[in-house]
């Protein structure tokens, strides 16, 4: 009667105080959406951030070096009128006038010597020649320049020059020991006093040297700096250390064909900035030199590579990169500690209610002091123990349990262990009812015992109930429960026995009773709803795990819808002669049921010719003239020939098929059969219905399968047969095409 259940002292009561947090899937999702959506907000804002921060460095060095374009432009067209300035000293010098006053050997290797002397010293200055007045070299420093000539708008005498005017000439190309040097040459009139040309002095200056002489002015000496034409062709900046893919390399080369996009936006604007997806470049046309005839104006073209950028901005997107990640910390942990602290609030209001709700909800609780009387109660107690509020208050848990004071003791000595105390016990002066009680300690202090009980009576009535119908169960006739389809659900052990459904796997009731009863659980299933129950001869068959016959009853459960739920079969033992009764059901010899005409006639089509060739059909008119009159005899004719149908399956072959083609005929098909095999089993068939009490007024037509033919004709020719069994008076069995026709020739 009494149960004890030791436990570990556990901080989990029905009665709790607070109520630990508990994460649900929703929240789950909540928080990672929320915590996903946050994080990828901060690293867009961060790549967002590096990439402003890339692009305004881009900008500032875009600045920078488009000031230094400026300032190089400046300084080059200084340099270009020092040259102006540098070649009229040089058409003014003293040797040069001697020499062309008095020209001699001497006077001309002194001069040679003295520009040589100046080609040495002065980096940018390639050379010093000498052109007679027809526009001839007459000598020259160097031997890169003597096969240059003058342009002929020099020496046009309907020009007026000379004086302090030079002409400076386009940028051109020069091989100078094997190696492809652009230059600029400034051209000086020599008059004489009456103004007339004494010749022409050329000074030839390097294009290169000069950029490098006015290249300091670069803050970045590293940083490329191109001079290219009005066309695009490359005159300085050749021979960068890593040439950027589309950028001319060699002098000579063209940036309108290797790189159109950018030569298009330059050729539109004097000056800009161009951003393609490796570097950001900056130009600025300038003008070398001012000429009367035309301005000799260039483009000065300098870039810089977003890795050098990005190498640049690389401490600083490094501190970027740990700002957001330090955000996104700080906010993810933001975002956690809020909703940690919702669901804490929510926590202790949910506790609030799950305690109240607990206390005053079906179950019966109790809350007793360590003296073990009771302090309080919910309405659930009060309506079991059939007392009042005031009246069982301070009343002891002994008394109203009528617990005897041993059990009483060991339940005190149990629950101030810390353990949980179970058990059944019974109302005071109530017998019937039975408690199941949980005794337990409060987990906040130990002043009180948590008492929770429940009324198990209907529980113990049921359990009884049930004991009751297990030992019904049990009984000697086997019986099983199926569902609808007819799976085994639950079955006896004599049914087992009968079956030995422990030691196989087959759990449908169809294939343990045969396919007799398979072919008949349509009809079953739509008799079963009417009828209430289905009874049947159960004989044993080839494969059947029974050798004895027993009487078949099926019994159904409906369900609300009226359809079957539950099917119950009982077998009980039964004499084998009792299948002859009439109007039992017999099912068990495979074969042997009544078959449809159309399921025939499938069938017949499908034999094969020698089968059909070895075959006989008997048809049977079981409706003589004047055994029934009218149509109210419908009803009697279908019971006479269903019990005409029982008796002939008791004894038919189970080669043999019986089938129903319509009211009050019968076929029968015999394979393997003679027109004398045929007759003796018509004879046998009515002798059989006459012990039955069936034999009147039936009559036998016979015919046999003697040329191919289709299943119509053979069926015809058993009607001939039969037509000539009811004319022939006292003889009911007439044969007709059973002989093989013979020709006589």
């Amino acid at each position: 009667m009494f149960k004890r259940k030791k436990a570990t002292k556990s901080s989990k009561a029905l009665l709790i105080s607070s109520q630990k947090v508990r994460w649900t899937r929703k929240q789950v999702l909540s928080l990672a959406s929320q915590l996903l959506l946050l994080n990828i907000s901060i690293i867009i804002a961060t790549a967002m951030f590096i990439s402003i921060g890339e692009r305004s460095l881009q900008d500032d060095w875009a600045q920078q070096r488009y000031s230094e374009l400026q300032t190089v432009g400046t300084l080059t067209s200084e340099r270009t009128d020092f040259f102006k300035f540098r070649t009229i000293t040089f058409s003014r010098g003293e040797l040069l006038r001697q020499y062309l006053e008095n020209p001699t050997a001497d006077k001309k290797q002194r001069l040679i010597t003295q520009w040589d002397s100046l080609s040495r010293n002065i980096p940018e200055l390639l050379g010093v020649a000498l052109f007679s007045p027809q526009g001839k070299l007459k000598f020259s420093s160097s031997d890169e320049f003597i096969d240059l000539t003058l342009p002929p708008s020099v020496m046009d005498p309907n020009r007026a020059f000379g004086g302090n005017e030079i002409y400076s000439s386009p940028m051109a190309f020069t091989p100078i020991n094997g190696v492809l040097e652009p230059y600029v040459y400034q051209l000086a009139w020599i008059e004489n006093p009456d103004q007339s040309i004494k010749g022409y002095l050329v000074t030839y200056n390097s294009i290169i040297k000069m950029l490098q002489s006015v290249k300091p002015a670069f803050f970045d000496q590293a940083s490329p700096l191109l001079l290219l034409d009005t066309k695009g062709f490359l005159y300085a900046g050749a021979g960068q250390p890593r040439p950027l893919k589309g950028m001319p390399d060699t002098l000579g080369s063209s940036i309108a064909q290797s790189y159109p996009e950018l030569w298009q936006n330059m050729a539109q604007n004097n000056y800009g900035q161009f951003h393609s997806n490796e570097a950001t470049f900056v130009f600025l046309k300038i003008e070398v030199s001012n000429q009367a005839e035309a301005q000799r104006e260039y483009y000065t073209l300098s870039y810089i590579r977003h890795s050098d950028i990005a190498d640049k901005f690389f401490e600083w997107k490094l501190v970027l990169i740990a700002v957001g990640l330090v955000i996104s910390l700080l906010s993810s942990l933001l975002v956690i500690l809020r909703q940690l602290y919702n669901l804490e609030g929510q926590a202790k209001v949910n506790s609030i209610y799950l305690a109240n709700g607990l206390f005053n909800s079906e179950n019966c609780c109790m809350l007793i002091n360590r003296n073990g009387r009771i302090v309080t109660a919910n309405q659930s107690a009060y309506k079991y123990v059939n007392l009042p509020e005031e009246e069982i208050v301070d009343r002891t848990l002994q008394r109203i349990f009528n617990i005897p004071e041993q059990v009483y003791q060991e339940i005190n000595t149990i629950v101030n262990k810390g353990e949980n105390w179970t058990g059944e016990l019974r109302l005071n002066n109530d017998e019937k009812r039975l408690f199941h009680l949980c005794i337990s300690l409060e987990p906040t202090n130990d002043r009180h015992w948590i008492v929770t009980f429940y009324d198990m009576s209907l529980f113990a009535k049921s359990q009884r109930q049930a004991n009751r119908y297990k030992m019904l169960a049990d009984a000697a006739v086997p019986i099983a429960l199926t569902d609808a389809d007819g799976k085994i659900l639950k079955f006896n052990q004599q049914f087992n026995k009968v079956m030995g459904l422990a030691e196989s796997p087959e759990r449908n009731i169809m294939a343990l009773l045969g396919q007799d009863l398979q072919s008949q659980w349509h009809n079953i299933m739509t008799a079963l709803p009417i009828q209430g129950s289905w009874s049947a001869q159960l004989l044993p068959f080839s494969k059947a795990r029974f050798d004895q016959s027993y009487r078949l009853t099926i019994n159904c459960q409906l369900n609300q819808d009226g359809e079957i739920d539950y099917l119950v079969f009982t077998l009980e033992e039964a004499n084998p002669s009792s299948a002859n009764s009439k109007g039992q059901n017999i099912i068990g010899q495979v074969g042997n049921f009544v078959m449809r005409m159309s399921d025939f006639e499938d069938k017949f089509n499908t034999l094969s010719e020698s089968t059909r060739a070895q075959s006989n059909l008997m048809l049977i008119d079981i409706n003589p003239d004047g055994l029934f009159s009218h149509m109210g005899d419908i009803n009697q004719i279908e019971k006479r020939q269903k019990e005409i149908e029982l008796a002939l399956l008791v004894d038919i072959p189970s080669q043999y098929q019986l089938v129903s083609w319509q009211l009050g005929k019968l076929l029968i098909f015999l394979p393997e059969t003679n027109a004398t095999q045929t007759h003796q089993y018509a004879i046998n068939c009515i002798k059989l219905l006459e012990e039955n009490e069936l034999g009147e007024g039936i009559d036998i037509g016979i015919a046999g399968y003697l040329e191919p033919q289709n299943f119509e004709q053979y069926l015809a020719k058993a009607e001939v047969a039969l037509r000539r069994a009811k004319q022939s008076g006292d003889q009911n069995i007439c044969q007709a095409f059973t002989r093989p026709m013979s020709i006589d020739g």
